[in-house]
């Protein structure tokens, strides 16, 4: 057809024309007639030609912009038609979908068609089985499914792995399978309607070169979002106070500025700083759950590109103690199809687009998720490194990534600013996905392929949220201080143009002048037991660096240590003195020498409520009196006479969080905080007790569940390390540096003090310093 074309067109020189004879006038009437070959009628017409033309040209043109309906549109043209890789409709059609009247899809062909788990791991395998799919396979708990696509070899086999051929998929009976490129780890598309469709509750979205850390992913992902624990929880989560910000970083928060993930827009990646505050969330609905990855992170061609220096191998690492982070109604994040965790709740949103490139369709796929998240009241999270993926790839194709690069800092604009009123979630997607093909984010096919997903999805039995109602404008509220956390990351050892970036002390000092910042105004009441002559100015030095004071209580008073005398059983009866001697105070820190205080971990708690370990069972219990305990029964007896002596408002508050009369309330009181606003409550309280023998252990609780209602205590405690009584050698396997405190340790000499500075340094590298 191209020749027969062609030939059609060309200019070919005609013969004469075959004339009949006709009267012969006389010969000089007419000129002798001309030879008409084409170029001598192109000679003589060409101004009429060149006439024609441009009339011609200008009726088009016209047309074409009326039909545009923008001046600006004949310029665009080329720009427009250059994009030969998406071929854009004239118009989008919006498919109908009847979703009453769609016959259920049941597997009748597979050999598992009654089986079912709850745990799946879904993965794209285009060769033999790798061993980190392998090691995949092993995880207890979990059904791995390998797709397959046209690459992948004829006998591939796994023991314990449902694979999934070609020819498999096809008769599956599911819509997606006629929009699926053949050679593509999209489609993975049918693994995750498969999964569904045999009982998932849980799915995680992996690829066959990552390897579990620690062999488990219970102890990296939130896998139980229903239980009580899981719905109490508070997860840390970034702030919206600036309506500017759509898109962050997160490889910052865990240690990593000068890393930046696929998918992060490139204007984004100067963006290196950490956050000023975060906020906080209820757990429970964070429906998808985003990893990170060491070794070879999720990172652009970019990246890959101008970081690699020759044949070396990425090693890139995280930190894998900061914590996991939220991200909260208008703000995203960059998302990955090789280490994400989807709970039932988003399953909807697992579809990859068919329509872009393979590097583009997992990162639109979870900006898109995201933006459908909020309607339902759910987050997107972001986990500490869970996986190592090792670097062994070829090359990174920029040509793959270009849209992705052009495209994705417009496409998160147009995703927070898009809104729906849509009454259910399955048409709020359609719609969306409606939206994105008429922005030219992708095509008339990934709407048609979402149309046949939702109504795969319907067939199988899934069972969409119900929409929340949330107005995305109005979670763009002032943030009180009270609700600011602060968490400071740690600065890594990575790469920046070839070059490992090592050098971390400005980043450990301005950590201490973040804590001493946020400190800088409690005082810190230590109580010594042990030989305080030997540990006093050891002491302070490791906290004197932090707090306002550091003011140090023993049995025995010295005066050149500024230490000063009290019993440790009614020391409580001591710290009114303290209170007004520091009125200005923010707020008063008490510790026991035996308790060790990570500090850097308090920097999200509530300066402004009472701290106190009233959720740790070995510090908080609740003894009967019934017991004939002498001890207990005496000390019962006192706090029965205190309580009816207290005022209305502080006997209203403990008997709502006193169990019964017959029992009494013992917390071991190591540690706790009381804020500047309840100090004269607490001295009121103590002078109530005057002259009776309440220990401190009773005492203590007592003023805390008179002083306010236990659930509005601060929960920065809860976490501590509380172990038995420390023996004579402090085991390091106790300590721990991601929790607030660590209970017992002892300290008594110098070298006991320098082996304590030694394990602290890990969450205050600075402390080397002292010794």
């Amino acid at each position: 057809m191209g020749s027969l074309l062609v030939q059609s067109v060309s200019p070919t020189k005609p013969s004469k024309p075959q004339v009949k004879s006709k009267p012969m006038l006389q010969s000089d009437r007419f000129s002798e007639p001309k030879n008409l070959d084409f170029s001598t009628w192109i000679s003589e017409n060409s101004f009429k030609i060149f006439t024609i033309s441009l009339l011609a040209l200008t009726v088009a043109a016209l047309v074409f912009l009326r039909s545009a309906g923008d001046p600006t549109a004949l310029f665009c043209f080329k720009t427009r038609n250059s994009k030969n890789h998406l071929q854009y409709p004239q118009k989008t059609e919006y498919p109908e979908i009847h979703y009453n009247s769609i016959p259920p899809i049941v597997d009748k062909s597979s050999p598992f068609a009654s089986f079912r788990s709850d745990q799946w791991i879904v993965v794209s395998v285009s060769d033999y089985p790798s061993d980190s799919l392998r090691s995949l396979a092993k995880l207890k708990g979990w059904q791995v499914l390998a797709v397959g696509n046209s690459m992948t070899p004829k006998d591939w086999n796994l023991k314990g792995v449902i694979f999934l051929s070609i020819e498999q998929q096809a008769n599956l009976g599911f819509r997606v399978v006629d929009y699926l490129p053949y050679n593509s780890y999209v489609r993975k598309t049918v693994g995750y309607l498969f999964a569904i469709q045999h009982g998932a509750k849980r799915i995680f979205d992996a690829d066959d070169r990552g390897k579990v850390i620690g062999g488990d992913l219970g102890k990296h992902f939130d896998l139980d979002l229903d239980g009580k624990a899981a719905k109490q929880e508070r997860v840390l989560q970034y702030s919206n106070k600036n309506s500017n910000r759509t898109v962050v970083n997160p490889y910052i928060h865990f240690g990593q500025r000068s890393v930046w993930p696929r998918g992060l827009p490139l204007e984004n990646v100067g963006e290196v700083g950490h956050e000023e505050f975060y906020t906080e969330v209820d757990g429970g609905t964070q429906y998808i759950q985003q990893g990170i990855s060491n070794g070879l992170p999720d990172v652009d061609s970019v990246f890959y590109s101008t970081r690699k220096s020759g044949s070396e191998i990425f090693d890139i690492r995280f930190d894998d103690h900061a914590p996991k982070v939220a991200l909260p109604p208008g703000v995203m994040v960059p998302m990955n199809s090789f280490n994400s965790m989807f709970h039932y709740n988003a399953f909807w949103s697992l579809v990859l687009p068919v329509s872009v490139s393979t590097m583009a369709s997992d990162v639109l796929r979870g900006y898109f998720a995201q933006r459908l998240l909020w309607e339902i009241g759910g987050y997107v999270t972001i986990y500490p490194p869970t996986i190592y993926r090792p670097d062994k790839v070829e090359k990174y194709p920029f040509s793959e990534e270009k849209d992705l690069h052009v495209n994705v800092g417009r496409l998160v604009k147009h995703l927070v600013s898009w809104s729906s009123r849509k009454q259910m979630l399955s048409e709020r997607i359609l719609e969306l996905s409606y939206s994105m093909a008429k922005e030219r984010f992708w095509t008339e096919k990934d709407v048609k392929f979402t149309a046949a997903w939702l109504q795969d999805l319907l067939a199988i039995g899934y069972l969409q949220p119900s929409l929340m109602g949330i107005e995305l404008n109005r979670q763009k509220t002032n943030i009180h201080v009270g609700d600011q956390r602060e968490f400071i990351p740690r600065k890594l050892p990575s790469m920046h143009l070839g070059v490992e970036e090592s050098e971390t002390v400005n980043y450990e000092i301005g950590n201490l002048i973040r804590w001493r910042k946020n400190f800088g105004n409690i005082v810190l009441i230590l109580f010594v037991s042990g030989p305080v002559e030997r540990t006093a100015l050891e002491w302070r030095l490791l906290y004197g660096r932090i707090f306002k004071t550091v003011v140090i209580l023993s049995t025995q008073a010295d005066a050149d240590l500024a230490i000063e005398q009290s019993q440790l059983d009614q020391v409580y009866k001591y710290l009114p003195k303290i209170f007004t001697k520091f009125s200005k105070a923010e707020g008063l820190l008490f510790l026991q020498d035996n308790t060790i205080l990570n500090y850097w971990n308090l920097l999200q708690a509530d300066k402004t409520k009472l701290w106190i370990t009233n959720k740790v069972p070995e510090s908080w219990t609740t003894v009967s009196t019934t017991k004939k305990d002498p001890w207990l029964l005496k000390q019962a007896e006192m706090v029965k006479n205190i309580v009816s002596t207290m005022p209305v408002h502080f006997q209203v508050n403990y008997k709502e969080a006193s169990p019964s009369e017959q029992s009494l309330t013992i917390c071991s009181s190591e540690v706790f905080y009381i804020p500047q606003h309840f100090i004269t409550d607490f001295i009121d309280l103590v002078e109530l007790v005057s002259t009776l023998e309440i220990h401190h252990k009773v005492a203590v609780p007592m003023f805390f569940m008179a002083m306010d209602s236990q659930k509005n205590f601060d929960s920065v405690l809860n976490t501590m390390i509380y172990g038995k009584e420390a023996k004579a050698s402090n085991s390091s396997n106790l300590y721990s540096a991601q929790v607030p405190a660590v209970h017992p340790w002892s300290v008594s000499s110098e070298p006991e003090f320098i082996k304590l500075i030694r394990v602290m340094a890990e969450g205050d590298p600075l402390l080397m310093e002292l010794v």
